[in-house]
């Protein structure tokens, strides 16, 4: 089955915002309903570290419910300019043009969402006390494997076994498409 064609207003803009900057490197909607999914559940504060133009960010916000926050952190000035013109008027959201570490000192976090690709930045001792007990670690960005240990180019990844593997996390890869997966964790 194929995802509802919907999208919503904020995520409209944000992929109107991508093509104007010419970014192609967003969040999948079919991560973006997943995201948006489990921040339905959340309160408190929630964020992303690598905002891009903020494709995540828009997906997120378009979940939230019950007062909660939005903070994302991205290293390039003008991505981050521009995802921040998404969310101008918008208080639930704020988008720091800065290296993710930024955010350390405003967690812990309800929902924490990760781009796999920087695997020696956000393995589990790195993120854990960024996420509250019972919070949620979403990694988006792997492609589907069905052996164990899981293999990517042709080796171990490792980053995906360590996530699934932590005993401070209840942990289960999900496909959101026939070619992407993410990762989501509690922490117990």
């Amino acid at each position: 089955m194929s995802a509802p064609p919907y999208l919503p207003d904020v995520v409209q803009r944000a992929f109107e915002v991508c093509r104007q900057a010419g970014y192609v490197a967003f969040c999948r909607n079919e991560t973006g309903r997943l995201l948006a999914t489990l921040a339905a559940t959340r309160g408190g504060t929630m964020a992303e570290f690598g905002t891009g133009c903020g494709v995540g960010t828009a997906w997120l916000r378009s979940g939230v419910r019950n007062g909660a926050r939005i903070l994302t952190a991205e290293l390039d000035e003008s991505l981050a300019g521009a995802a921040a013109r998404i969310f101008d008027d918008d208080a639930k959201v704020e988008v720091l043009a800065a290296d993710w570490n930024v955010l350390r000192d405003r967690g812990p976090f309800s929902l924490l969402f990760l781009d796999s690709g920087s695997p020696s930045e956000v393995g589990v001792d790195s993120i854990i006390d960024l996420v509250e007990p019972g919070g949620i670690v979403v990694l988006d960005d792997f492609s589907p494997c069905e052996s164990w240990p899981p293999i990517a180019y042709g080796r171990v990844d490792t980053l995906r076994e360590q996530w699934l593997t932590d005993e401070r996390f209840t942990a289960v890869e999900v496909m959101v498409a026939s070619d992407a997966s993410a990762v989501i964790a509690t922490r117990r």
